[in-house]
Parts: C-alpha cells; structure tokens; sequence
C-alpha cells in the first residue's frame, strides 16, 4: 500500500511541476517583453547633479572630492564637469518646452513567497525524489510479491530509468528555466535526470548482483556508461543532478539487496560510482561532491569489517582504489587535480587520502594484522608520502599517515602484551594475540621501511616550500614515528625489559637526529626553519632518553626525561630557538607526571637503606637536572618556560627530602598511612631551611617562583606545626618514647624549629610584611616555649610524658624555668637593641605571671608556693630596674640634646 501511494504522489508531483513549469515559462515572456520595451525606449540618464541657478555651485564640490557614479549611469554617458553643467544649464529665454524625464532606478527583487517557494522548489524536488523511490519500491515491491519475474523486472526498471532520462531532456531542450535569475526555482530537467540515473545504477546492479544476468566484465562497463552518462548529464543540468545522483547511487545497495552479498561486486560498483563523483567534482570544481563521496565511501566501509579476514581481499580493493581515484582527481596539484596554491595545505586535498588511511588501518586492526592487509597498509602509507612530496596540498596527510602507523603498532605491541593496558578492571577479555596475527618479521620490515621513509623524506623536505607550516609538518612526522615505532617494538618485543640491541638502536637514532640537526643550522634561513631543527634536535634528545631507559632498568626513565629537559635546556643556549625552551617545561611536566604516576619511582625495588636508595636517584637527579636547566634558560630570560622548569625544581627538591624522610622513618615504607612526632617534626625542619634558602635565593634572583615557593613552605611548617606537632603528635597526649634526657625527639621536635623559624623571621624582616615577620617570630617563640615545658617534663617523667602526676616541684620548676627563659629574652633584647626580643621577654614573663595566680597560687603549697613568688617578684623589680637605668638612661642625652640646642 506504501509503494502505491508513493507511486502515486510522484505522478501528482509530475502534474503540478509541468503546471508549475508553464506559469514560470508565461512569467518569463512577460519579462522578455519588459526588457525589449526598456531597451528600445529613449531615456536620457538621471543627472549628475540637481538643478542649479545661474552661477551657483556646488556647495560640496571640490578638487579633493570624487563623486562616485553608478556603473549604469557612467557607461550610458560620458561623465562632466560641474562647469559644463551649469554652462549646459537651459536659460529662461532657451526653454524648448520639452522636459526628460529621469529613468527610474532599478527595484530590488522581491523575496519570493511561502507560495511560490512551494510551487516552485519543493514540490519539484519531492517530486523528483518521489519517483527515483517509486521506482525501487515498485521492484522491491514485485520481488516480494512474485508479480513479474527477474527479465521482465529487469526490463521495466531500464524502461523505466530511460523514460525518465528522456523526460528530463526533452525539458531541457524545449526550454532551460534554470537562467531566471530574478526567480530562483528548481531545475525539473534536472531533478528527472537524476532520478533517471539512479534508477539505472539500480537496474544495472540488480541485473548483475542478483539475477545473475550480466557477466562481471558486462555490468562493469554498463556501469561505467551509466557512471559517465551521470557526468555528462551533471555538466549540463547543475549540482543537483550531482547530488541526487550521487546519493542514490552510493544508497542503492542498501535499498536494492540480496542475502547473499558480493563484495566483489560491491566494491566495484562504488569504485565506479567514486570515478564518476570525483571526475565531476574536479570538472565543476565542486568540493562538496568530493567530500560527500569521500564519506559515503569511508561509511560503506564500516559494515564490512565484522565478515573476518577471509574477506580482507575486497576491502582492501575498496580503500585501494579510492585513494587511487582521490589521488588521481582530487589532489591539488597532481595529475588530473585542481591546481593548487603555492605553499598552502588543502584540506580536501589531505583529507581525502586520510580518509582512506584511516579505512585501511580499520581494515589492519579487524584482521588481527593480516599479512595482506598489513602490505596493503604499507603501500598506502608509502604513496601518501610520494603524493605529499609531489602535491604539498596534501602535505596535511602525512601527519595522519604518522598516527596511524603508530595507532597500528601500538594495538600490535599492547595485543602482545596485554598486561601493560592498564583499566580499572584489568585488561579486556580476548585482547590477547590472535590467531592470524601478523608476524615478527613482517612488522619489523615494516617498521623499518617506515621510519627510514618518514625520516628521510621529513629531512630532504626543508627548504622545498615557501611556506612554514609544510616543512615543520615533514619534520614532526620524522621525528615521531622512528621514535613511536621504536617504543611499540620494544614493547612488543622486548617487554620493557632491559635489551641492548633496542638501546643501540636509540643511540643509532640519536645520531642520525643530531646530524640532521648540525646539517640543518648551518643552512641559510627558509620559512619552517627554526622549528624544524628544534624538532631533529628533540629527537636527539629524545633518543638519547629511550636508550638510556632500554639499557638501564624501568627507574632510569625518570632519570632520562628529566636528563633530556636539562639537555633541550642546553641547547636553546646554542640554538636560541623559541620552541626548544617550552619543550625543556613539555619534558619537566612529562617528569612530573610518571613521579605522580609512581611515586616510587621503581616500584617495590626502591630498597631500604636510608638516604642511598632509588629515591636518591629517581629525585635527586631530576631535581638537579631542572635546577641546571632552569640557570641555562634564564640567561635568556624569564618566561613560562623557565619558570616550569624552575618550580619543577624545586618540586622535586622537597619531593626528594620528603621522601627520604617517610622511607627512612618508616622502614622503607613510603605508602604507610600514619606519621609520627620524628617524621612531622623533620618535615617541618625541612620545610623552614628550604624557606630560608629560598627567602635568600629571591634576593638575588628576584623570582616570582622563589617568592611564591618560600611562602607556600612557610606556610606549611606553620600549618604542620599547629596540626602536628602541637596536636596530633604532641607527646603530652601521647604515650610516646621522646628518647634520651637531652638528645631527643623533643629536641627535634620543638627546639630545631624554633631557632630555624626565629632565622626565617629574620630573613624576611624589611622584606616582607611586619606581620608576615612577626607571625614567624611568635612561632618560634610558642615552639621554644613548649620546648622548655616539654624538657623539664621529661626530667620529672621519663621518655614517656604522659605518665605520672604532676608534683609541687615540677610546676615550681616550670615557674622557674619561664621565668628564666623571659630574662634570657630580655638580655638578648637589650645587648642587640632588639624590641622584637623585648616583646617576647614581656609576653613571657606575662604568662609567668599569669600561671603563678591562677596554677601555682592553687596547687603549690609550702615553700614551693613562697618561693615562686619571691623569685618572680624578684625578677620583676629587677626588670623594671634594667629598662629604667639602661633602656631610658640611654634615650636621656638626646632629650637634653633637643632642649638645648644651642650646646
């Protein structure tokens, strides 16, 4: 019922177009007559100039100014002066009594209505597509139904396809209506010619694929004169024959099918279809047919790759014979193509071989690396540089020709060592090596006509192009893919295991990379240059790296990245080029991101002798390495780059210390999940020095990383200090062993920081804000005196402070001790002229104060209780005596000085 009612809005649609077609054929004679009566009459040109009075001028009129005139007005009649129209002017006693009237100016078009775009486009072109899919659903509809048998269907399908040629081109003769520009409609002659080819593609096909009636060599030219007849028709009917006919051809192997499929058949019926898409898209220079067909054919691709390799023979034909023809008819530049512009990459150009690629490493990957698929592969790959080096158009293609060697090699290696693809739930089931996978030999030929290929084109390419973009792409695939397939092989073969040969090969590499590079600088300059021998001269580096990590053992390739950054470094003071300094901050972030990876470095193999174990070189040498690059950048100056590989350094400078710490405390343990008073406390020791130093190293470098370094450390003593060494892993809480009398944690803990914070208070005073100053120094005072407290706790308790109670001479002692501390306090304050230590002396002395009423008044009892205020009586008036005798006795002199100054 479907295919009736389709039948019939097609003929309705044929009705209402020719009735469409004769309204447009009268509009246009009323049009012609229009013109020719326009064309015959006498209209004199509208005026240069409005009218003006005897002697008048112009008032905007000057020699400086030009009037531009209408291009219809300006080729009617010479164009005059201002003079001459005034002297042309018609007097009052000269009036011929005949006036000439101005020609109006040309309307615009109007925009055409709902109504006429309806009646004149849409219904013509729903009507064309109507009756090419009448035309199939009426045989697919008598196949279902046994109506007619396959001759007879056959017949009425090229009856059918010829009557509708016909039509179309009886229309046309009679009368092009495409040449309206004033009502834009739908070319009918046009749209009947595509429907008619599209019926015949699917007749022919059906004849062929089907029935059985044709022999391959038969269906193969009547399908190459349908495919011709559609260009020829095309060329005179416009883009929309084109692009009906073009679609209908790629879609009827879906509507027009069998259970039993040819591929053969297929393959070569698109190959025929491609020919005659892409020789009208080079004809007419339409370079949305040549896209449209690169998609079809890239689609018809995909559902084929599930049939196994047993059919890799006529999918390889499909993708071989499109890059062919795209090479042949669509290349800028080469052959039978559009010529091109001198140095410039056209994507059509370039994507139009990538596509293919891209189908024939689908092709690779589906059958498991076949041996033909894979020399298909090769020859693809192998072409596509001969096309990029005879059309640089197409220069674009080369860098996907690169990642799909290595998306190739890559799925090679990981099928052959399923371990190393690392998901959250393992590696994929059946990910394993296959059957017919391609073999050692075969890949290792490959790999080695590839990368001699694409290093040897990538480096005889400079200096061939006017542009830069085209030899920089020539040398970023040089120097990618030897490097990419010398990992995927060792991969593969080598298992990332130690294996000197792959090292020899990296330093063979190495080699050939710093040739090119020493042979490309003494060069004069080309467009592309500079970045090129940046790139050979990262592939020197690079290598250098990769035989480093093959000959040594998995760790050393921290230590070869970051070795590699440091050499980059150096070079961009030999080779001041721009890029080789952001690769020395790509290669650091790269360093960076295997430590996150693995902070270990090498896995449980770290070992577990404190300071001289793998953690020494895994962070050690980096860390030198970035502090070495980081000097050489900044004698070119401060930028990105360098501020990268700067705080890269010293990330991995507090890295190194951190984790010789944790290792070391814990037993070699890195990963355990608790830390205790020594490991806190030598943290925050670490980090105050390193604040010190970096406060020192601003001065003279004036960083912003040292500034902003400094303070993040300072802050986060200050915060471990609060959090750990005052809370969570303060010994008065706990229940643990400080050690020795004097030599202890406590030591460590308190008394280390505290001094190294009160140097940090000095080392930023005058530098920085007073209260950043002064929040250190208070620091340091809180720790010195919890390291007081601590200590004499230690003396009346044992190593463990918590146990025990608190005696009458304890808490004395404590007086005594806080006491004395607030006057050392005020000595130091008073022999160095300090009012900083002379605050910390009264804030001290106050909570002295402060513990004898509210502590000692109410636990003390006895002589202790008496003794405690008589001592901090004592020291009170003694202190009041220093600051009157000293202090003011010394400020005296400059008060007379000033009440007499005449003296």
């Amino acid at each position: 019922m479907f295919d009736f009612f389709s039948f019939l809005v097609a003929i309705v649609a044929l009705i209402i177009a020719r009735k469409t077609f004769n309204q447009v054929a009268a509009l246009r004679a009323r049009v012609d007559t229009l013109e020719r009566a326009a064309a015959q009459s006498q209209i004199a040109p509208p005026p240069l100039v409005p009218d003006l009075e005897p002697g008048q001028v112009f008032p905007d009129a000057s020699p400086e100014v030009a009037i531009e005139q209408p291009a219809a007005v300006a080729d009617a009649e010479p164009a005059t002066t201002v003079a001459e129209e005034q002297d042309a002017a018609p007097k009052d006693d000269d009036i011929s009594g005949v006036t000439t009237a101005p020609s109006p100016l040309p309307q615009p078009s109007p925009t055409p209505s709902f109504e006429e775009r309806v009646g004149t486009r849409w219904v013509v072109w729903v009507g064309g597509l109507t009756l090419a899919l009448g035309g199939f659903f009426m045989v697919r509809y008598s196949i279902e139904a046994g109506l007619i048998g396959p001759e007879v269907r056959t017949l009425l399908g090229g009856a059918f396809a010829l009557a509708l040629l016909a039509a179309g081109e009886w229309m046309r003769r009679k009368d092009s209506i495409s040449t309206i520009e004033v009502l834009p409609i739908a070319n009918i002659p046009a749209i009947l010619t595509a429907a008619g080819t599209s019926v015949a593609f699917a007749t022919v096909y059906a004849a062929y694929a089907l029935y059985g009636f044709l022999a391959p060599a038969t269906a193969f030219i009547l399908l190459g004169l349908v495919a011709l007849g559609t260009l020829a028709a095309a060329l005179l009917h416009g883009p929309a024959l084109a692009g009906l006919g073009v679609a209908a051809a790629f879609v009827t192997p879906i509507l027009v099918s069998s259970d039993k499929p040819d591929f053969w058949a297929l393959y070569i019926y698109l190959a025929i279809v491609t020919a005659a898409a892409f020789a009208l898209a080079r004809i007419r220079l339409w370079r949305w047919l040549a896209v449209t067909t690169i998609v079809f054919a890239l689609l018809w691709t995909l559902p084929c790759l599930d049939c196994g390799p047993p059919m890799v023979g006529p999918h390889l034909f499909h993708v071989m014979s499109g890059f062919i023809l795209a090479a042949v008819l669509v290349v800028c530049g080469l052959l039978f193509g559009p010529p091109a512009d001198e140095g410039r990459i056209e994507p059509i150009s370039s994507g139009a071989l990538a596509a293919y690629l891209l189908g024939a490493t689908m092709i690779v990957l589906t059958s498991f690396h076949a041996d033909a698929a894979m020399i298909a592969f090769a020859l693809l790959v192998a072409g596509t540089l001969l096309i990029a080096w005879r059309a640089p158009a197409a220069v674009g293609a080369i860098g996907a020709a690169a990642a799909f060697v290595f998306i190739v090699f890559a799925e090679w290696a990981v099928r052959g060592n399923p371990d190393m693809l690392v998901l959250p739930g393992g590696p994929l089931p059946e990910i394993g090596p296959h059957a017919t996978d391609g073999s050692v030999s075969l890949h290792l030929i490959s790999a080695a006509i590839f990368a001699i290929g694409f290093g040897a084109a990538g480096f005889l390419a400079q200096g061939r192009s006017v542009s830069a973009i085209i030899p920089v792409v020539w040398s970023a695939a040089a120097v990618f893919t030897p490097l990419a397939l010398l990992v995927t092989l060792y991969a593969r073969i080598a298992h990332l295991d130690r294996s000197i040969p792959f090292a020899i090969l990296a330093v063979a590499l190495a080699a050939a990379y710093s040739a090119a590079t020493e042979i490309l600088s003494k060069r004069d300059h080309r467009p592309g240059l500079p970045i090129s021998i940046a790139l050979f001269a990262t592939g020197a580096l690079s290598a250098m790296a990769l035989a480093l990590t093959f000959a040594l053992e998995k760790g050393w390739l921290t230590i070869a990245m970051a070795l590699m950054s440091l050499g980059t470094a150096w070079i961009s003071l030999q080779r001041p080029i721009p890029f080789l300094r952001s690769l020395a901050a790509i290669l650091a972030g790269l360093v960076v991101l295997r430590t996150g990876y693995e902070p270990r470095i090498v896995g449980d193999a770290v070992g577990t002798t404190p300071i001289f174990n793998w953690l020494l070189w895994g962070y050690g040498v980096p860390a030198l390495a970035f502090w070495i690059g980081s000097v050489f950048l900044r004698r070119r100056g401060d930028d990105a780059p360098q501020r990268a590989v700067e705080s890269a350094a010293i990330l991995f400078t507090v890295l190194l210390a951190f984790m010789e710490i944790r290792h070391a405390v814990n037993g070699g343990d890195v990963y355990r999940d608790t830390a205790g008073l020594t490991e806190v406390a030598l943290q925050v020791c670490t980090a105050l020095a390193m604040a010190i130093g970096l406060e020192r190293l601003r001065i003279r470098t004036n960083s912003v990383i040292h500034n902003i370094s400094a303070i993040v450390l300072t802050v986060f003593a200050g915060l471990a200090a609060v959090f750990g060494l005052m809370l969570l892993e303060t010994p008065i809480f706990w229940p643990v062993n400080v050690g020795g009398v004097f030599i202890n944690r406590i030591l460590l803990g308190y008394a280390i920081p505290a001094v190294l914070a009160l140097l940090l208070s000095y080392a930023v005073a005058g530098r920085r804000s007073a209260i950043y100053a002064n929040t250190i120094a208070a620091g340091a005072l809180v720790l010195a005196l919890t390291y007081v407290t601590f200590e004499i706790r230690r003396l009346y308790h044992g190593p463990v402070l918590t146990s025990g109670v608190t005696s009458g001479a304890e808490q004395y002692t404590y007086s005594i001790a806080w006491l004395a501390f607030g006057v050392v306090l005020l000595g130091l304050g008073i022999l160095f002229n300090s009012q900083r230590a002379r605050l910390a002396s009264a804030v001290v002395i106050a909570l002295t104060i402060l513990k004898a009423f509210l502590v000692d008044m109410s636990t003390l009892t006895g002589v202790y209780r008496a003794l405690s205020f008589m001592c901090l009586g004592l020291v009170l008036v003694a202190i009041g005596w220093l600051y009157q005798r000293i202090l003011f006795r010394r400020q005296a002199p400059s008060a007379a000085a000033i009440a007499q100054p005449g003296t």
